[in-house]
């Protein structure tokens, strides 16, 4: 059964910095993409950040130079590094494996302050 658990949201002031984490289980972690979402009040979940298998990496627009995306295949652990935070990064926070489209974890709340 895949498992997903974030942890690491909070609420921040603006040009604060945050790291999400995500632990994965269930799955052969190491052979899967991960990805960050997003999903702000009354709005859809958005894509954020991507980590290939092999470590290549693709970025949102709006956090392209803020955000980092990284993974620990060794901790099955996926982690996105977030700086210089605004108001509008506010959000819950999801990874999720494309792999496997039905699953994903509780989120984790992301409040910047401004």
């Amino acid at each position: 059964q895949v498992h997903l658990v974030e942890s690491g949201g909070g609420l921040v002031q603006a040009g604060g910095s945050l790291r999400l984490s995500c632990a994965a289980s269930g799955f052969i972690f190491s052979l899967n993409t991960m990805v960050w979402y997003r999903q702000a009040p009354a709005k859809e979940r958005v894509f954020v950040a991507q980590i290939t298998s092999g470590g290549t990496t693709t970025y949102a627009d709006s956090v392209k130079g803020r955000f980092t995306i990284s993974r620990d295949n060794a901790r099955n652990t996926v982690y996105l590094q977030m700086t210089s935070l605004k108001p509008e990064d506010t959000a819950v926070y999801y990874c999720h494996p494309p792999g496997f489209p039905n699953y994903w974890g509780q989120g984790t709340q992301v409040t910047i302050s401004s």
